[in-house]
């Protein structure tokens, strides 16, 4: 047995031990690593690469890329493996199916125009937020963000909103087992003020979140709510810090926020959790 075949069944032992149930297939799992390695800068990959970049051996990773290619969700030349236009329908999916994602376009826009700041609509992911919709300013921050960018929830106003609506046992969950990282002076890291801020962030309905995640950057955010009243997204406008204070931002931006997060939620259907 060649070094690599024993590697290959360590690999999947361990995954016997620690994943395989009724209700989970490896291959699926090893599939999708394998794309988001390949997803990753600089854009192309050797086998090996990809392959520690996946966490699987080269002879797992081998067998998933032949997949993919003959799938025609990657291709290569021989050396290097790429992802084809193809695989962007696995994000597209996501985004189609969300119930806000299509009528929110010109809603976002509109309020980036009104505004004259940039604005994002965003979902929670676990510990990060996931951008669905993002509108720059002519004013260029500092950070390149897109749609499906992520960041800390708990450091951007767009997160606070997002964990602020969490039922108690799931706050208290990522409380517990987040990664709390000193970004800038200002990033509140200890869980306990955490706890606080987003019961403030909860009773007065909107997050000021300024210079925590960038020394740059600052932002407020409101949550968008589904029919049925239960948050499914946040909206935000963000600036330089600095150049405005909270109180003002109240002023200028609070109202058009919850004039659009309303617009959102009315297009949305009913019954759709």
């Amino acid at each position: 047995m060649t070094l690599e075949a024993i590697a290959d069944k360590r690999e999947t032992t361990t995954e016997k031990t620690k994943k395989e149930s009724d209700s989970f297939v490896r291959a699926i799992a090893r599939g999708f690593s394998v794309v988001e390695a390949l997803g990753e800068q600089p854009g192309r990959h050797t086998l090996s690469e990809t392959a520690k970049r996946a966490g699987l051996t080269r002879a797992t990773t081998r067998r998933m890329l032949a997949t993919l290619v003959t799938m025609k969700y990657c291709e290569t030349d021989g050396r290097y493996f790429q992802l084809r236009p193809r695989s962007l329908g696995l994000g597209m999916s996501y985004l189609n199916a969300l119930p806000f994602w299509a009528s929110s376009h010109r809603i976002v826009e509109n309020l980036r125009d009104e505004i004259g700041e940039s604005c994002a609509l965003a979902v929670l992911d676990e510990e990060d937020i996931v951008y669905v919709q993002r509108w720059p300013s002519r004013r260029i921050l500092a950070t390149n963000l897109g749609v499906g960018s992520r960041l800390p929830a708990y450091v951007v106003s767009l997160g606070r909103v997002l964990l602020a609506a969490l039922p108690p046992d799931k706050l208290d969950e990522f409380l517990k087992t987040a990664t709390f990282q000193q970004l800038t002076p200002r990033t509140i890291t200890d869980p306990k003020k955490l706890r606080e801020e987003l019961a403030r962030v909860r009773e007065q309905g909107f997050a000021w979140v300024d210079a925590e995640l960038d020394p740059s950057i600052c932002g407020m955010a409101v949550p968008v709510r589904n029919p049925e009243g239960r948050v499914v997204a946040a909206i935000s406008i963000n600036t330089i810090s600095g150049s405005i204070t909270e109180a003002a931002a109240k002023k200028r931006f609070l109202r058009p926020l919850q004039r659009a997060a309303q617009d959102i939620r009315i297009q949305m259907p009913s019954g759709i959790s």
